[in-house]
């Protein structure tokens, strides 16, 4: 309700703090109160959610208590991301024919165009082709802002309700306590504060991708369950591609006994066929073809430090300013990361064939997360709901992680780490550091034969 209290006085609205150089919430209107209801009703929440992570009575008891969180932010204003208003106008885009991943919302006369932020007004849509026909039916059905958001925010809560849902199923499936499963991925306070008080698209993303991994883990090597599984899969990544990295790790979970190439095309192949007939059907379906994958790049246009390849740049550059110089470095170490994932993905997927493909399905959205130009908090819902489901007594750095970044944006969309490069990008830079040799180190200990009785 303070988050809610927070939303209403200072949140996302349609006109405001939208001018080039924006004024600073706590300068406006009630800064006060909108900074303490926020910063109270965020401490509450996360000290909450946090303390009982360990004594959930019951999966219902979970459900309700999650529920009656997301009740405030379902009736509040846009929370902490001005999104959802691009979504509106790509979605006019697309309903007056013209392909928002061919021209910016600029290009045509969206009657909302002055609620997007300057900055995403020229670029191509990001989003899978699923989501850009949703959001053409939604303007299309209500032909109004208010009435759009609150479509969006339905839709939201659809995906919620389709991760509620599936959590437990694949948390069974997992050896997992189911109740403590569904506290970590529902009641986790991205999902009431930017998933559902964004609204964010996000949620349909993660609701469909559990519940195709669900489906999967409880039917392997049966062909109609695992195409359905994969089809729901291939939802996920029509409206967000980087669920495209959970596909051939569901590929491995698919296989009956012990992994073999005929194995992996026998059982894993029909994973792989419903999520390509899907992505491949909603984009030819819906008039449109594969050019989010050129509005991915357009991403890296914000700079922050919550990004580890992104303030790893801007510590080099700040380290270079030092000697005189001026570098940077940002393309360097974003580029470099891009490698990185690419050869990471690949060795987790080896390393999964024989053991918890679904666990290290996780890890790979994490990794994809941690090693993007841009993260944003919300971003971090993708591993959790998948590693709370199957690794919720294994690791705890995931809910340590979703714990700070509910602290990071405030209600009107101001990023905290705009106003904290220094010292925000050398501390992450620092982090970066000691988890590299901490991994490095496990990995020598791994490999060191174990002493003789």
């Amino acid at each position: 309700m303070l988050l809610a209290v927070a939303a209403f006085l200072g949140g996302a609205f349609p006109h405001g703090n939208l001018r080039p150089t924006p004024v600073n919430i706590w300068q406006g209107p009630h800064g006060p109160l909108i900074l303490g209801s926020w910063l109270v009703g965020t401490a509450l929440l996360v000290w909450a959610w946090w303390s009982l992570r360990d004594r959930v009575p019951s999966v219902r008891w979970a459900l309700v208590t999650a529920g009656l969180w997301l009740l405030p932010m379902l009736v509040a204003p846009p929370f902490g991301s001005r999104d959802v208003y691009a979504y509106a106008c790509q979605g006019a885009s697309y309903a007056a024919g013209i392909s928002p991943y061919e021209q910016g919302v600029s290009a045509l006369p969206c009657p909302w165009l002055d609620t997007v932020s300057y900055i995403w007004r020229d670029t191509p849509a990001p989003y899978g082709p699923l989501f850009v026909v949703l959001a053409g039916a939604v303007v299309k059905a209500t032909g109004s802002l208010t009435a759009s958001i609150v479509l969006f925010r339905l839709l939201s809560l659809v995906g919620v309700a389709l991760t509620a849902y599936a959590v437990p199923v694949l948390a069974r499936r997992c050896g997992v306590p189911a109740e403590r499963a569904v506290w970590l991925a529902v009641a986790c306070p991205l999902v009431a504060m930017h998933l559902i008080g964004g609204p964010h698209n996000d949620a349909l993303m993660v609701g469909a991708l559990v519940a195709g991994l669900a489906v999967v883990a409880s039917r392997p090597g049966r062909p109609g369950p695992l195409l359905a599984g994969g089809a729901l899969l291939g939802v996920a990544v029509a409206v967000k591609v980087t669920a495209l990295v959970v596909v051939p790790f569901a590929a491995l979970a698919a296989i009956v006994g012990p992994y073999r190439i005929r194995a992996l095309v026998r059982d894993g192949g029909w994973v792989v066929a419903g999520a390509v007939a899907v992505l491949i059907g909603v984009t030819f379906g819906g008039g449109l073809d594969f050019g989010w994958v050129g509005g991915l790049s357009q991403g890296g246009a914000a700079v922050a430090w919550t990004s580890p390849p992104t303030a790893v740049g801007q510590t080099v550059g700040y380290l270079a300013v030092l000697f005189g110089a001026h570098i940077d470095a940002l393309p360097v170490t974003r580029g470099i990361a891009v490698v990185l994932l690419a050869v990471l993905l690949v060795w987790l997927w080896w390393r999964a064939r024989n053991r918890d493909p679904l666990y290290h399905a996780g890890l790979a959205l994490a990794l994809t997360v941690a090693l993007s130009p841009v993260v944003h908090p919300w971003y971090w819902v993708w591993p959790l709901a998948v590693l709370a489901a199957t690794a919720a007594l294994r690791e705890k750095w995931y809910v340590v992680v979703a714990a700070v970044a509910s602290f990071l944006i405030l209600p009107d969309g101001t990023g905290l780490p705009r106003w904290s490069k220094m010292p925000g990008a050398p501390l992450m830079t620092l982090l970066v550091i000691v988890v590299a040799v901490r991994l490095v180190r496990s990995a020598r200990a791994a490999r060191r034969p174990a002493p003789a009785d």
